[in-house]
């Protein structure tokens, strides 16, 4: 699991976007991003111009950064992308979507993708019936996941439900929070990806 050291308020006024990192804080005025939206440190505020690598590199960051996930594994993504049949940029974008702990997000289950990587870990879901703790697991279309039956009154997990309200469930997702479970309908398309990213700059920074 990513250990993140700093704030991770600084890490989106670094990527110069919200990447909802502290769940239902991102939803209020408390939110560190819209108090000062620029990067942090004491040249934060200066205009700076960036090189072509440097652009590229911040795109991989924020994809990075928004999923959770180390760079060793976001090397392999890609380079399970780059061996796939469809648009290299898509594929990595739709096996970041597809992992366990981001459709647990996804579904309500939890306020932020760092929790939800902690539930699964602490075995609160199951998938397809069986208990599954690996927050890296890629789903498939036709699969099942659901709350354990003494998970489902955790205050975190209510929490979730509550705050999912405030954002939409992409239609490849299917959600029934009264039976505290979810479907994978089908799966994810570009333009199921909310996050405001350009895969390909991602794609030319790893094909140097």
């Amino acid at each position: 699991m990513s250990c993140v050291n700093k704030s991770v308020c600084k890490i989106c006024r670094r990527e110069n976007m919200k990447l909802f990192l502290k769940g239902d804080r991102c939803f209020t005025d408390k939110c560190s991003f819209e108090r000062r939206p620029y990067p942090p440190g004491q040249h934060g505020q200066s205009r700076l111009k960036f090189s072509e690598f440097a652009l590229q590199l911040r795109e991989k960051q924020k994809a990075k950064r928004y999923y959770g996930v180390l760079e060793k594994q976001f090397r392999r993504y890609f380079a399970e992308a780059d061996r796939s049949r469809g648009v290299t940029g898509t594929e990595l974008l739709r096996l970041l979507e597809s992992r366990l702990d981001n459709v647990v997000y996804t579904l309500g289950y939890a306020s932020s993708r760092r929790e939800a990587r902690v539930l699964v870990k602490h075995n609160h879901f199951t998938l397809n019936g069986t208990k599954n703790n690996i927050p890296s697991h890629i789903v498939q279309k036709g699969d099942v996941i659901e709350v354990r039956e003494a998970s489902r009154q955790m205050n975190k997990i209510l929490a979730g439900i509550e705050n999912v309200k405030k954002r939409e469930i992409p239609g490849w997702l299917e959600a029934d929070h009264a039976n505290f479970k979810g479907v994978v309908k089908d799966a994810p398309a570009r333009e199921n990806v909310t996050l405001a990213v350009e895969e390909n700059m991602i794609v030319e920074y790893y094909s140097r």
